[in-house]
């Protein structure tokens, strides 16, 4: 039941994660500066764009999320069934 609820955060934490690095993240829960002065942490989010900027790659921004996030998901399911067996 712990190693339950201990996976449960871990997945809701790298989906915060998750949707703070897309295009789609709405909250401005810190200032300009950036989350504990961190520059490259932005208070809109939408880090894989600015990461991508420069790039070829720019313009395939969602696309690279989505693969991304679902290589992280896959990678995140296996060792849940791994070690919840």
């Amino acid at each position: 039941m712990i190693a339950r609820s201990v996976w449960i955060v871990v997945v809701a934490a790298l989906s915060i994660t998750a949707f703070y690095l897309s295009r789609f993240w709405i909250f401005r829960w810190w200032g300009r500066d950036g989350f504990l002065g961190l520059d490259w942490a932005r208070p809109q989010g939408g880090l894989i764009s600015v990461w991508l900027r420069g790039t070829e790659f720019s313009q395939f921004e969602l696309l690279i999320w989505v693969l991304g996030i679902f290589a992280v998901l896959s990678v995140l399911q296996s060792g849940v069934n791994r070690f919840l067996k």
